[in-house]
């Protein structure tokens, strides 16, 4: 279902308490007022994440992040940091492959102290030569800290593994060969391609009434830079899984294997679908009440932890299920997992056992948006891959799935026969 009829199926349309508007220059802003509480969120959300980079170009979005706090021509490299801690404010940032985002966090009456100076970081990076190499060592240091880390190395390979034409399967951190070749004059070149008005939300949540909110974002977002021009990525579909792609690696200083394994699901364009994959995540692997966490941990003890997850994208949603395990258990494991999905495509789950997943995932949904920063964060993640009114549908459509329709989900997303499995192991004689 496109997203234009998901907007308008009246078993998912309801209220949408922000208001949402679209200012001359083509800037998205969303604003919602929370009278009880003094501080005021600010997140902007840029359509700017790994799947914008071309292919040469690898880890540069995220490198960018780090590279937007270190200054303009008006503020020297510091200063922003200086300014919010000095107003006891907070402020970070994150990159994925579908976005980059940056928020910040103040007590209300410093709003119009804080909020100009991250628009002009955001508009107006100076990127310097000097900073570019400082940082580019602080990056690369991540890079090799993450080959530290077993579950690091197994997800990034699950995800080259699934994802083999799709920018998904690439490491948003890049590689330090492709981090190395990168120029000061090459990021400014993205961010001035990317940086702009019509790629960007900013989203203001809190005790900030809505015309004093957007007078101030009208001031502080209003001089971009001048457009520019960097090599386009264009993304292609990943094409359907119709084997078993598996690889096997060899660590030292594992104690335990991990089993992963994955399927693609659908992108925004297919929602519910994704939504009702979701539901089935909980249902196979959340909780010790799930399937199989009973099954192979509780009754059958053949792993000591399994767990699944549920990641939407904008292009292609996955789903996961991982374990930890001793070496010996990995093929009865995989076997009973493969089996338990063909089991969801014959059998249709209980009323009872379906009433349990809604309310966890609808619970959970409730839980995550008590806070100023927690709303912010859902409204522009959700008008940076779709459309911002499709943040508050969620229980309803998780409500609104019946045990046929997850049977139908099971067959056509949950393959025991077609997905991908990454399984590590430790090293012959480590045990």
């Amino acid at each position: 279902m496109r997203l234009e009829k998901l907007l308008s199926d009246p078993l998912i349309t309801t209220n949408f308490s922000a208001n949402i508007f679209k200012l001359p220059n083509g800037l998205s802003v969303i604003h919602q007022c929370l009278p009880a509480t003094p501080v005021v969120v600010v997140d902007v959300w840029v359509r700017a994440g790994a799947i914008a980079e071309p292919q040469e170009w690898t880890g540069m979005a995220h490198f960018l992040e780090h590279m937007i706090f270190k200054g303009t021509q008006k503020l020297a490299p510091g200063v922003f940091d200086s300014v919010i801690e000095s107003h006891g404010g907070l402020t970070n940032a994150a990159t994925s492959h579908d976005y980059a985002h940056f928020f910040l966090t103040t007590a209300n009456r410093y709003l119009e102290d804080t909020l100009p100076p991250l628009a002009d970081l955001l508009l107006h990076a100076a990127i310097p030569d000097d900073e570019f190499e400082r940082e580019r060592d602080v990056v690369l240091e991540e890079i090799r800290a993450c080959f530290d880390n077993p579950d690091w190395i197994g997800f990034q390979a699950l995800s080259e593994n699934i994802y083999q034409r799709h920018p998904y399967g690439r490491s948003v951190l890049g590689t330090e060969m492709q981090l190395m070749a990168q120029s000061p004059q090459q990021m400014r070149s993205f961010h001035a391609t990317h940086y702009q008005p019509e790629n960007m939300t900013v989203v203001i949540t809190g005790g900030v009434e809505q015309a004093s909110a957007l007078e101030l974002v009208n001031k502080s977002f209003e001089n971009f830079c001048n457009p520019s021009y960097c090599p386009i990525l264009q993304s292609e579909a990943e094409p359907p899984i119709t084997e078993i792609r598996r690889q096997e690696l060899y660590l030292p200083r594992i104690e335990q294997a991990r089993l992963l394994m994955a399927w693609i699901g659908p992108g925004v364009e297919g929602l519910r679908d994704a939504y009702g994959l979701d539901l089935l995540s909980v249902l196979l692997a959340d909780g010790r009440s799930s399937r199989l966490v009973r099954e192979l941990r509780e009754e059958l003890r053949w792993v000591q932890g399994i767990s699944s997850g549920f990641s939407l994208q904008r292009d292609s949603s996955l789903f996961t299920i991982s374990a930890y395990l001793e070496p010996q258990y990995l093929e009865q494991v995989e076997a009973h997992i493969c089996d338990r999905l063909l089991q969801l495509q014959t059998t249709p789950v209980s009323q009872k056992e379906l009433s349990r997943c809604q309310r966890l995932l609808c619970n959970d949904y409730i839980f995550s948006t008590e806070a100023a920063g927690q709303l912010a964060g859902l409204y522009g993640y959700y008008n940076t891959i779709a459309t911002a009114e499709l943040a508050v549908t969620y229980p309803r459509q998780i409500q609104g799935l019946t045990p046929s329709d997850l049977m139908v989900l099971a067959q056509q997303y949950l393959s025991p026969h077609h997905y991908a499995v990454t399984v590590l192991k430790p090293i012959a004689g480590d045990w």
